[in-house]
């Protein structure tokens, strides 16, 4: 069962080519009691195997459409705030599949949350009001990241006149996602369940914290549960934590003067961006081993000859806890204000994103776990295997030890990984909740934020860890629906973790980071 597809997936999906060929993906919703006769006989609700020979089914119906959708949003490859056309096209196929689509939540443009609502749903499943149904909601990410352009080849070759690419994979998040979400109002509907299934479009998670706006905004306060993914280079549903992060543009403003002829008259704002970073940089030596902090200087003058008079540096501080933050990052602002002082030039600084930690939660983790099983790992064509091939020299050397797991589902332990990425997830965990998984859509071995990411996502090799990812998310939100005392399990181990903490956002009252036009 861990290794491979076994010959029920073979089955199964023999069954859905059939009823694919009779329907289309605008069709679905009306065609889904009829094509899901010859899956789901006596008991639809059966949890052992119908529940998963529908999600099979409805996945391979949905392919085209959702592979089509996958790969222009990787052609168009938007950046944090600017998915225009991925929020669009996503929202236009929801609402074809009769969701509610309510757009431009917490004020952000290309934001989404698209309900199908089967009777009424209850603000809380503890409630009198349980027999109306839990909500479950599925995240969906869709921005690109700046600077990594790339074609869906196995060596270097960035796309002309492209200067971002989907090195995250959020176009196969996007997709796949939305792709679950179908999947599971096809189901709710077939079995007349009462609930709510919600998809929520969440853009600028790279950098820009899109959903902390969202928390913020109160959208996720009667969500029982919330599932998400993250395309990698393995399948794995271990229960893990984030680091927390602060990020903030540091601008210091100097005087101009001719660099030879009067440098006198002059304070470089570049050197007390400089100045910032010498210190920050032996700063390192005494924060705790876990903390990490990167910068970019994204504005360092104009021509050597003249003083700069303004200079700019981007920077990242992340840590475990989000508890340890407000002390390490009160010492970085010190850094900037120290600088400022010692070139007798000024500062101020803008906060562009904060995010808490991840809290994990097992018994989620364990549904997603059991639902990935279902289905098996994935098997690469011989095409896809010569692109692996090809690729794998440009991986470290890590990746020889990891040829083929995108075959296998990792074992599952109730063990916290602790990863040492940052993400926006992490303040939806701390109000809700909240599961991840990992599918392999990129060759194993392959680092996230690298070009080889891109390439893979781009092809099918992305494609395959989508829709496997598509069937986990769908099955474990049925399981859901199924079983309410799963939803209560998750929520009293999610009350145990979360504790005394009291969550409160790192961004304060910002409005979202939105560049003008």
């Amino acid at each position: 069962m861990l290794t491979k597809n076994n010959g029920l997936t073979a089955l199964l999906r023999a069954h859905a080519g059939r009823v694919y060929s009779l329907s289309t993906a605008s069709l679905v919703a009306m065609t889904c009691v009829y094509s899901c006769a010859t899956l789901v006989k006596a008991n639809p609700l059966n949890p052992n195997s119908d529940a998963a020979a529908f999600v099979e089914q409805q996945v391979n119906q949905q392919q085209t459409m959702s592979n089509t959708l996958a790969d222009n949003m990787w052609h168009w490859a938007e950046t944090r705030f600017e998915e225009q056309k991925s929020s669009q096209a996503m929202q236009d196929i929801l609402i074809e599949h009769g969701f509610e689509v309510d757009v431009g939540v917490a004020d952000m443009p290309t934001a989404f949350v698209a309900r199908y609502r089967l009777g009424t749903a209850s603000k809380h499943l503890s409630s009198a009001s349980q027999v109306t149904g839990p909500v479950i909601a599925i995240l969906a990410e869709m921005d690109a990241l700046p600077g990594l352009s790339q074609g869906a080849v196995p060596h270097q070759s960035p796309i002309a006149g492209k200067a971002a690419g989907h090195a995250c994979g959020h176009h196969l998040f996007g997709a796949g996602s939305l792709e679950a979400a179908i999947a599971v109002k096809n189901w709710l509907v077939l079995n007349k369940v009462k609930g709510e299934i919600r998809l929520y479009g969440t853009p600028a998670e790279e950098g820009g914290s899109g959903k902390v706006y969202m928390v913020r905004k109160g959208l996720f306060n009667d969500v029982d549960a919330v599932l998400h993914w993250h395309p990698g280079g393995q399948n794995t549903t271990q229960p893990m934590t984030t680091l927390a992060n602060k990020t903030a543009k540091f601008r210091f403003y100097g005087i101009a003067s001719h660099a030879a002829a009067a440098p006198e008259r002059g304070r470089s704002a570049l050197d007390a961006v400089e100045a910032m970073n010498y210190m920050v940089n032996m700063m390192r030596e005494h924060v705790p081993s876990d903390t990490r902090i990167h910068y970019v200087i994204t504005n360092g003058g104009v021509a050597p000859n003249i003083v700069p008079e303004f200079a700019e540096v981007y920077y990242y501080l992340r840590t475990p806890t989000a508890s340890n933050l407000p002390e390490l990052w009160e010492r970085l602002e010190q850094t900037a204000q120290a600088a400022a002082l010692g070139t007798q030039t000024k500062v101020d600084w803008e906060i562009m994103s904060g995010v808490w930690s991840t809290l994990p939660n097992a018994t989620l983790a364990k549904v997603t776990f059991d639902a990935m099983q279902r289905f098996g790992g994935i098997e690469y064509s011989s095409n896809e295997q010569t692109f692996a091939e090809e690729l794998r020299p440009t991986l470290n050397k890590r990746a020889i030890n990891q040829v083929g797991n995108e075959q296998i589902i990792q074992p599952f332990t109730d063990k916290i990984y602790h990863a040492t990425a940052s993400t926006d997830v992490g303040d939806i965990s701390w109000n809700v909740p909240t599961a991840g998984f990992v599918a392999a859509t990129w060759v194993p071995g392959t680092a996230p934020h690298t070009w080889q990411a891109v390439a893979a996502g781009g092809m099918s090799i992305g494609h395959k860890g989508m829709h496997l990812a598509s069937k986990t998310l769908a099955l474990s939100a049925i399981r859901l629906f199924q079983q309410p005392a799963l939803i209560e399990k998750a929520k009293i181990e999610w009350k145990t973790r979360v504790g005394n903490v009291k969550y409160q956002s790192q961004i304060g009252d910002r409005a979202p980071a939105i560049t003008p036009k």
